[in-house]
């Protein structure tokens, strides 16, 4: 039996989620793994927003090399981590099936967001959900919050905050799907470009991983999130940019919608299309065409 070292983040949400594709490419490809934990620059940089500490790749540079030295033969990663270019010589060979990607928010009180108290505090450090989020409720006041899934619930039970902002995928894959108040849907806050899947990266001309890695794929994933990429790289969107993209299998076609703002939220554009389902690289396509129609003039 084959053995696959799989790097990967350690927080308790990056473990859960590796751990279980782990033991679907275990079963499905005859293979046994073994864990490497990593831990990375934005792990270890609690007290600032993402925006404020800038740079590409926070969650997964520390993988990467780890993969290039030879010390894991894949890396298992949230796919919104994964930063527009990859290091030279790495590539995706996986995207297995995707989870929810909206975004939901936990209120203290047990309120819905559109209900919650003037002035009330919601937490995130997402620039991207608080430009769509203030958008809709310019009352209330959204704090910086930073710290895995259950630190952050906490700190809102507590009352630091009177709510906070999460992915969907990330209470699932947890099972704190019952500490949720309600799902936002993308009317409201569109989600992250690739929220809810995960990217199996590898070293490229490794043939071996990569045949393993190929029977693992989910083309539909990887059609929707091929679009969503699209429009990240076009606007050249990173942490410090205010950035949305959902592609949707509907009806036999690609349903793909953009959002892209300043951050301060002065100029928020938005745009959407509808093609019959495509291949990845008309899916790319257009959502490189979306991006490049959000870009200012």
């Amino acid at each position: 039996m084959q053995k696959i070292i799989a790097a990967t983040r350690r927080s308790a949400l990056a473990l859960a989620q590796a751990r279980a594709w782990l033991r679907s490419f275990e079963s499905s490809c005859d293979v046994q793994t073994e864990e490497l934990h990593v831990v990375t620059t934005g792990d270890r940089i609690q007290d600032r927003a993402l925006s404020q500490i800038g740079g590409k790749g926070l969650f997964i540079k520390e993988i990467e090399e780890a993969l290039l030295a030879g010390h894991a033969d894949i890396a298992v990663h949230s796919m919104k981590d994964v930063p527009a270019e990859l290091a030279p010589g790495l590539s995706i060979g996986c995207i297995p099936p995707r989870e929810d990607a909206r975004d939901v928010i936990k209120t203290r009180s047990g309120c819905r967001f559109e209900d919650l108290p003037k002035g009330a505090k919601v937490g995130t450090s997402s620039l991207r959900r608080v430009v769509q989020l203030k958008e809709r409720r310019p009352d209330l006041e959204f704090l910086p919050l930073r710290g895995n899934v259950d630190t952050r619930l906490r700190k809102c039970e507590e009352g630091e905050v009177d709510a906070v902002v999460l992915a969907y995928a990330g209470l699932k894959r947890l099972g704190f799907e019952d500490r949720l108040t309600h799902v936002l849907e993308p009317e409201l806050c569109l989600p992250a470009v690739g929220q809810g899947a995960l990217a199996v990266e590898y070293r490229t001309g490794d043939t071996r991983i990569e045949a393993l890695l190929a029977l693992m794929n989910d083309p539909d994933s990887e059609v929707a999130v091929a679009a969503e990429r699209g429009v990240m790289i076009a606007v050249e969107g990173g942490c410090q940019v205010p950035v949305g993209a959902y592609a949707l299998k509907q009806g036999g076609e690609l349903w793909l919608r953009a959002m892209l703002d300043e951050p301060d939220g002065s100029r928020r554009r938005f745009r959407e299309a509808r093609i019959p389902w495509p291949d990845r690289a008309g899916a790319f396509a257009l959502g490189t065409r979306l991006g490049s129609e959000l870009k200012p003039g």
